[in-house]
């Protein structure tokens, strides 16, 4: 296989100096818009921004230290005890937590929503790097990571499509509002969404990515517990547990990819190096440690209260006054929240240390007709919360004993009819997805779908039609969990292209 050497590869600045030249954000955005004039593509300018984002954050990855090792022929052993040893840490976290120890991760409910808000633009692209690699579909080498992207859109079933489940989850909670996030939020997923639209070009450190992050990580099993303590779901988190296992799932296909694609007579040396690179690329941005670190109940309550300033300052009556102001006073001058905050407690309006119920703030927003009722998302009724709650008896850092719950996961929609034999067509595959698809309400997007595929009888021919519909920003789409489910049968069960 070869491979091609991205140009100016090292910088003439150290690596800490390495500036983008447009934000983690901004680019996130454009290339989720898909604006390149068919469905999948990324136009001229965002394609040229995202290429440059990762030689940038290439050169930073190259400086970290990871246990990666320098003969590819101890990768197995390297992992394996890698592995072993999260286990072992995290049957040292139950045994702490069992003899009363408190939570390590998430001080209080609000901390948990917190870290959901603020990891969900990497949450959200799940999977995103290979979407690349099914242009590659009839290289054998690459079918592990072509299944594994499948799987992570559930193979068209939006009950397991991760992109879905999460969206479901910010929803569930009132962490919808993610998008405002600092720049920092979206560098993993900008790195991501990058490698997705330069797959044939950073092949090898797309392959090391992969396998990085299909490792188990000590964090995602403590986040999965501490979750299930503060009475949040946690099966996204639990489910990249069982499906990434190093036995079957995607830790073990990511494994065998690197030892399939590396080279037999090329320089080994070299791709060992841009499969390193790609391993640690994993660990640029804000990755779970960060994000959990980064939160200040203080410092996000106002915030919180700074943004509402901004939209509300002019909406209040002034019959009401605060320390001797009136509401929109106050609010006119965002750099006043801190003593807003405090005139609010000195005034009774805020009870800090007893049950918010007791807090005539806080009834203005959740009492049934109250005045304020929808200003503060879930989210945020839940950081006042637990701010209130601070020094209580109601302590928001207590131990709770919830156990995992079983989850009401809805059926799959419109699926295509089971029992596809040996030897079935592609024209065959295609008619019984489109008989398993009722016109009555499936959409336009799926009508035009299977309009395109009328008369198609080869794989290469479907896939030329499907293949942009699995795209980062088209798979979540009903059309796009359509093509999923036609695509995964066949690829799975088509052999000739």
């Amino acid at each position: 296989m070869m491979y091609s050497v991205p140009g100016k590869f090292q910088p003439a600045t150290p690596p800490y100096l390495v500036r983008q030249r447009e934000s983690s954000k901004q680019l996130y955005f454009a290339m989720l818009d898909e604006r390149g004039g068919s469905a999948g593509q990324i136009d001229e300018l965002a394609n040229a921004k995202s290429r440059s984002l990762l030689l940038e954050q290439l050169v930073v990855a190259a400086e970290i230290d990871t246990d990666f090792p320098t003969d590819m022929r101890s990768l197995p052993s390297v992992l394996h005890n890698a592995h072993d040893q999260a286990a072992q840490a995290y049957r040292r976290y139950l045994d702490g937590r069992h003899a009363g120890s408190p939570r390590r991760y998430f001080s209080c409910r609000a901390h948990a929503l917190y870290f959901l808000r603020a990891v969900a633009p990497t949450k959200l692209v799940d999977g995103a790097w290979l979407y690349g690699v099914l242009a590659r579909w009839q290289d054998s080498r690459l079918a592990p990571l072509i299944q594994t992207y499948l799987e992570e859109l559930g193979c068209g079933n939006p009950a397991q499509n991760h992109v879905l489940l999460y969206r479901q989850l910010l929803a569930r909670y009132g962490c919808d509002n993610w998008q405002d996030g600092p720049d920092g939020h979206f560098t993993q997923g900008a790195v991501q969404l990058a490698l997705a639209h330069h797959a044939r070009e950073f092949l090898p450190e797309l392959i090391g990515f992969n396998l990085g992050y299909e490792q188990l990580p000590l964090h995602l099993l403590i986040t999965a517990y501490e979750l299930n303590e503060l009475d949040i779901d946690p099966y996204y988190f639990s489910l990249h547990v069982t499906i990434d296992n190093a036995s079957t799932g995607h830790a073990r296909k990511a494994l065998q990819t690197v030892l399939d694609n590396s080279p037999r007579t090329g320089d080994v040396s070299e791709f060992q190096r841009r499969v390193g690179n790609g391993f640690r690329l994993n660990l640029v941005g804000m990755g779970t440690p960060q994000a959990i670190e980064s939160f200040d109940i203080e410092q996000e309550l106002q915030r919180v209260f700074a943004d509402k300033a901004l939209i509300g300052a002019q909406l209040h009556s002034d019959y009401c006054l605060v320390g001797g102001r009136s509401v929109s006073d106050w609010l006119s001058s965002p750099g006043e929240i801190v003593d807003l905050l405090s005139a609010l407690q000195s005034a009774g309006w805020i009870r800090r240390g007893e049950s918010p119920e007791q807090s005539r703030f806080w009834r203005l927003l959740t009492d049934e007709q109250a005045p304020m009722f929808g200003v503060f998302d879930g989210y945020e009724q839940q950081l006042l919360k637990d701010w209130i709650l601070a020094d209580s008896g109601e302590n928001p850092t207590a131990r709770t004993t919830n156990r995992f719950r079983n989850r009401q996961i809805p059926g799959p929609v419109d699926e295509a009819p089971a029992g596809l034999q040996s030897g079935t067509s592609v024209a065959q595959i295609i008619a019984r997805h489109a008989s398993g698809n009722p016109k009555l309400g499936r959409g336009a997007d799926v009508d035009a779908l299977f309009q395109k595929l009328v008369r198609i009888d080869t794989k290469a021919e479907a896939f030329a039609v499907l293949t942009g519909l699995l795209s980062p920003a088209n798979h979540p789409t009903p059309a796009g969990l359509v093509a999923t489910r036609l695509y995964a049968d066949l690829f799975q069960h088509v052999t000739s292209p």
